[in-house]
């Protein structure tokens, strides 16, 4: 590799997804027939890493895996996509987790069961130091909250990236040391952040002030937020047949990650990412209904 030949580095969970579509979400202690089931690769990090490649993006890959069927089915899916997976950690015995996702017929609407896994979390070593520096962005999935310290003693180190999903020890660092805090807006509600009686303007604002880099807020089927010179722009998203909202979160960040690295504005990287979120809905699974890169940009020119 040479310097700088990766547009981004993703650093975060793989796992197996088990995705059953059912025409009515079951009531407990009720029964419902599955009437679509697809098996694929899945995880913040590893989708991520599938939709920066399906957008023409070099990207590599950095997690662990089980030395199990599962972690190879998810080398596997990885390599496919055109993912990096040359520095991925396959570790003896250990079990590669997986996720259940009902998908509701209809809405497209998911809930996800999933198991944490007994993996190491990833650690900085003078290998993974070395593909830093080779990266124009770094992407950081929610498991990876503990390289926050360990970046930032780093010199030269590219802008990161962190896909914040709930509050977890160690969040107050990664406020302090990503350039780019992308939470969901649910983490404002259940982050200590509830402000009772406040708008959703003023929660932003309040995260904001608490975040050192650039703050952007996604926000599922309403678009995404980011703080410009003070002011909350809220970014629509286009008009989309949904059949599944599975992994619509990995691919914004994936998305938005890769409109870094070839240098837009930040404007016009949350437009991008709603766009290829957005369109990423239209098929089963998360990997399915990603666009190419033309595809992302046509719809990109069209949202205000």
């Amino acid at each position: 590799m040479t310097e700088r030949d990766v547009d981004v580095l993703v650093i975060g969970r793989a796992c197996v997804d088990h995705l059953c579509v059912v025409e009515r979400y079951p009531e407990e202690d009720t029964k419902v027939q599955i009437t679509q089931r697809i098996v694929d690769g899945g995880g913040q990090g590893a989708t991520a890493a599938c939709c920066i490649a399906r957008l023409g993006g070099r990207v590599a890959y950095v997690g662990s895996l089980g030395d199990d069927e599962a972690g190879r089915f998810c080398l596997e899916r990885l390599y496919h996509c055109g993912v990096n997976t040359a520095h991925v950690r396959i570790v003896p015995g250990a079990q590669t987790p997986a996720a259940y996702v009902l998908i509701t017929a209809g809405s497209g609407k998911r809930t996800i069961v999933y198991e944490p896994g007994n993996l190491p979390p990833t650690g900085l070593d003078d290998a993974l130091g070395d593909l830093v520096a080779q990266a124009r962005v770094i992407l950081l999935g929610p498991q990876a909250t503990n390289l926050a310290g360990p970046l930032g003693a780093l010199q030269g180190l590219p802008p990161v990236v962190y896909d914040c999903e709930r509050h977890r020890p160690g969040i107050e660092d990664m406020m302090a040391a990503a350039d780019f805090f992308i939470p969901h807006y649910g983490f404002l509600e259940k982050g200590g952040l509830s402000m009772e009686g406040a708008s959703k303007h003023e929660r932003i604002l309040e995260l904001d002030r608490m975040v050192s880099g650039r703050l952007v807020v996604t926000d599922g089927e309403h678009g995404a937020c980011y703080i410009d010179e003070g002011d909350l722009v809220h970014v629509r998203p286009p008009e989309v047949a949904v059949k599944d909202t599975t992994g619509a979160g990995d691919n914004f960040h994936g998305a938005f990650s890769l409109a870094l690295s070839r240098g837009f504005v930040i404007g016009d990287a949350v437009r991008f990412a709603v766009a290829v979120a957005s369109l990423s809905c239209r098929a089963i699974g998360g990997r399915a209904g990603i666009p190419d890169y033309e595809q992302a940009v046509a719809v990109m020119n069209s949202l205000v």
